[in-house]
C-alpha cells in the first residue's frame, strides 16, 4: 500500500488501483489529495480536517465516490450534496465495515479536549487494512488490534510533547510518520520529532519524518 501524505492531516492510501483519502481539510492540498478517490474518511467536522466545498465537488462529481464520518460531517455533507446523500455515510466508534477495497475499523469517539469552554465534538479513528490507525484529533489507542503504521498528531491546541511521547508508547507500532504538524515551524517540528524519535526507539516504533507530498511503501 502507497502512503502520501498531504499537508497537515491529510494522507492517501493506494492499494491495487483503488484510492482512500483521510481528512482532506483546509489545511491541505484537497483537490490535488481527491483526485481519482474511490473512498474518503473524516475523523471529525473542523475545517482542518474536511475541506466541505472540496469534498462536495469530489462527491458531485463522482458518483462511486463514497464517504464516511461522524454524524454531525455526514448531515453538513448530505444538506451541501443531497444528490450525493446516499453515498455519505454515518460511523461511531466500534464498527467495522469495508470501502474500495479497504477493510476499516473505528475507533475513538470523542475529539480531545481543547478547553472547558470549548465544545467536544465527536471524533473517529480509523484502522485501515490493519495497518495504517489515523487517530483524528485524538490519542485514542485502538484495542484488541496490533498496529503496523501509526499517523502521529505531533502537534495541536490540545497536546502536549508529553501526550504525542506517551501515544507512540501505547501504540508500540513497528514505523511511525507525522501528521497534524502545519501549526509548527521547523524549529518546533524539529524538537517534537526528536522526542518521539529517540524515546519512540525505545519501545519499538521507528519513527521518520515525511514532507508533504512525501510517499512511502507501508
Amino acid at each position: 500500500m502507497k502512503l502520501t501524505k498531504f499537508t497537515h492531516a491529510c494522507v492517501r492510501l493506494e492499494k491495487e488501483g483503488r484510492v482512500l483519502v483521510l481528512d482532506p481539510g483546509t489545511f491541505s492540498e484537497a483537490e490535488q489529495a481527491l483526485a481519482g478517490v474511490d473512498a474518503v474518511l473524516i475523523t471529525h467536522e473542523h475545517a482542518d480536517h474536511v475541506d466541505v466545498d472540496a469534498v462536495t465537488d469530489a462527491l458531485l462529481e463522482n458518483t462511486e465516490l463514497q464517504l464516511f464520518a461522524p454524524d454531525g460531517v455526514a448531515s453538513q455533507l448530505r444538506g451541501k450534496a443531497p444528490a450525493a446523500a446516499e453515498r455519505i455515510n454515518t460511523v461511531a466508534a466500534g464498527e467495522d465495515f469495508e470501502t474500495a477495497g479497504f477493510a476499516i475499523r473505528s475507533f475513538g469517539g470523542q475529539h480531545a479536549l481543547i478547553h472547558p469552554q470549548i465544545p467536544v465534538v465527536a471524533n473517529v479513528g480509523y484502522l485501515v487494512d490493519s495497518n495504517v490507525y489515523h487517530p483524528g484529533d485524538s490519542f485514542a489507542i485502538p484495542d484488541g488490534v496490533d498496529v503496523q503504521t501509526l499517523l502521529v498528531p505531533i502537534h495541536a491546541p490540545w497536546n502536549k510533547v508529553g501526550e504525542v511521547v506517551d501515544f507512540v508508547i501505547g501504540v508500540r507500532a513497528p514505523r511511525a510518520f507525522p501528521i497534524h504538524d502545519a501549526l509548527l515551524n521547523d524549529t518546533g517540528r524539529g524538537l517534537v520529532e526528536g522526542h518521539v524519535t529517540r524515546i519512540g526507539a525505545r519501545y519499538g516504533t521507528e519513527y521518520r519524518h515525511l514532507s508533504s507530498g512525501d510517499s512511502v511503501e507501508v
